[in-house]
């Protein structure tokens, strides 16, 4: 069985171009409402909790204009990342004191330990690369966006 990609856990279901969100709360109200909708969690509330939980230890802003937060819970069913982008950009108290304008929240199952490590890594390295930042930023498909992690 070959490793699972971010393309794999990538859902066009789960992807928004226009957030709503003005600030970091709302912006993560948002994405969770999103893995609620798609039926990978049940209890919104509580995923966004652990959520919040982990964004007070440290801020998942990585700088460059993206921000990754995550939460690993039993009270996710299915390993899934909910992409968002917002137009004008959020404070996010990111590394590099700049907005983020590309989201991404990860979900995984309690269960899961490697593969929310390893799927944090692959999009972190990926999102290091300036190319997959501007295809992600230019991206308005859904397509798009998974076409920008083939390279």
């Amino acid at each position: 069985m070959r490793e699972m990609e971010i393309k794999d856990v990538l859902n066009e279901k789960m992807m928004v171009f226009d957030l709503k969100a003005k600030t970091k709360e709302e912006v993560l109200e948002e994405l969770v409402k999103i893995l609620k909708e798609n039926d990978v969690v049940d209890d919104e509330k509580g995923f966004l909790e652990v959520v919040k939980k982990r964004e007070e230890e440290f801020s998942t802003g990585i700088g460059y204009g993206v921000a990754i937060p995550h939460g690993k819970s039993s009270l996710v069913k299915k390993p899934s990342i909910v992409f968002g982008k917002s137009q004008n950009g959020i404070d996010y108290n990111s590394m590099d004191g700049k907005p983020a304008h590309l989201f991404f929240l990860i979900a995984v199952p309690d269960n899961s330990n490697e593969l929310h490590l390893k799927v944090l890594a692959d999009l972190s390295r990926a999102l290091m690369h300036k190319e997959v930042r501007e295809a992600l930023e230019k991206a308005s498909t859904p397509e798009e966006v998974i076409r920008a992690f083939e390279n």
